[in-house]
């Protein structure tokens, strides 16, 4: 069973139940449907003690969430979010339950590709901080180019002010296709959409090298876990 900590935003989480149980149909037949649990924050409270800082208390929520799903039954966990795998390091100590980090799955379709130096695009926090950026280097070998500190305002607004509440305004798909032109003329060949609402608003067309979409990335990866188990 897939213990799912979604709800931030809860318009991924949404995406991650559809992929999941596509690939679960897909794999079983036309009525097979995933197990899963869902802990669903509410995401309000997530973002603002993001924006303060609070990490401390944020990774003590999500443990809460992640011993729940184990209590119930969960065997695999997923966090349906790229910026809060900075709190990993503490559910994965808190619980005996395998934690399937975003990052891995990504890393490891795009080495497949071929790729060693990919951009990456998320919020400020995962773009900026070394909780993913450390982890795509050091455990995986790819060198990681983010945007300008300008681009990466940018991203992080449309995140956070737009994508979060279901928003898909073309001037901000024309900014990301800006933002994703930048990253390949500083050597990217390949771009990570490395928040789980970016797929909500970006397309491979929109890019010149090959988009990989974590949300997909990572349900899949998932699907094929709980399947081998």
């Amino acid at each position: 069973m897939i213990g799912l900590i979604g709800g931030m935003s809860w318009e991924s989480s949404a995406e991650y139940y559809r992929i999941i149980n596509e690939g679960v149909r897909d794999r079983l037949g036309p009525t097979a449907s995933a197990r899963c649990l869902l802990w669903s924050f509410d995401f309000a409270e997530i973002e603002a003690l993001q924006h303060h800082g609070d990490w401390d208390a944020l990774a003590a929520r999500l443990v809460e969430a992640a011993r729940a799903l184990a209590a119930a039954g969960a065997e695999l966990l997923l966090i349906c979010t790229n910026t809060m795998h900075r709190v990993a390091p503490a559910i994965e100590a808190a619980v005996s339950v395998p934690l399937l980090h975003i990052a891995d799955p990504t890393a490891a379709r795009i080495r497949a590709g071929g790729h060693r130096r990919v951009g990456l695009l998320g919020t400020a926090f995962t773009m900026e901080q070394e909780f993913y950026k450390g982890r795509l280097t050091a455990r995986q070998g790819l060198e990681v180019i983010v945007p300008g500190a300008d681009d990466r305002a940018t991203v992080h607004r449309i995140i956070y002010e737009e994508l979060v509440a279901g928003r898909i305004e073309p001037a901000s798909r024309a900014a990301f296709r800006a933002i994703i032109a930048r990253l390949v003329d500083a050597g990217a060949e390949a771009v990570i959409l490395g928040c789980t609402e970016i797929m909500l608003l970006v397309r491979p067309e929109d890019s010149a090298v090959p988009l990989f979409d974590t949300t997909a990335l990572h349900a899949a990866a998932a699907v094929e876990m709980a399947l081998r188990a």
